[in-house]
């Protein structure tokens, strides 16, 4: 006969601290992109974005967690195309003027001229995207886009990247 030892069961909290979360979550490095699109007034909107991923090679599939607190969440979850700007070393004004105030996102930009589905930086690398699906992520809406479109022009690269509450690349 064995003698069996009862262990109780773990404590298991129903959530975190915020800011110890905030805090861990600022020891991972995350990519920097701005994302992009026309709301239904057809209005240039755009945000910066930290939480950005490939999801899929089959089909191509991209995400990016949007603030639903965000200004431009709404246009940018009902939109049926976005950009999203792979951003590289040298990209972090542009990085911080879609983090400002939305009435100055767009303002001297450096748009690329032409009829595209989603308002085009010239900057970094850029994945034209139709909207695929968007699902709850929380205080986030997880926007996913099937990629219809890839231009990483000579010169562009990404590794811009947001770690330690700092760009680095």
């Amino acid at each position: 006969m064995s003698t069996r030892l009862l262990t109780p069961p773990p404590v298991v909290r129903e959530s975190v601290d915020p800011a110890d979360f905030r805090a861990a979550m600022a020891a991972l490095a995350a990519p920097v992109t701005v994302v992009t699109c026309y709301d239904d007034l057809g209005v240039p909107r755009g945000m910066t974005v930290s939480a950005a991923s490939s999801l899929s090679l089959d089909p191509p599939l991209f995400l990016v967690c949007l603030d639903r607190r965000a200004g431009s969440h709404d246009a940018l979850v009902s939109a049926p195309f976005f950009c999203v700007h792979v951003l590289g070393p040298g990209d972090e004004d542009l990085a911080m003027r879609f983090a400002g105030p939305a009435d100055r996102r767009f303002t001297h930009a450096p748009l690329l001229p032409g009829p595209d589905p989603a308002p085009e930086l010239a900057a970094g690398v850029r994945l034209t995207c139709a909207r695929y699906a968007v699902r709850d992520g929380g205080d986030h809406s997880i926007l996913i886009g099937r990629v219809t479109e890839v231009d990483a022009p000579d010169g562009a690269r990404g590794g811009l990247v947001w770690h330690q509450r700092a760009f680095a690349s």
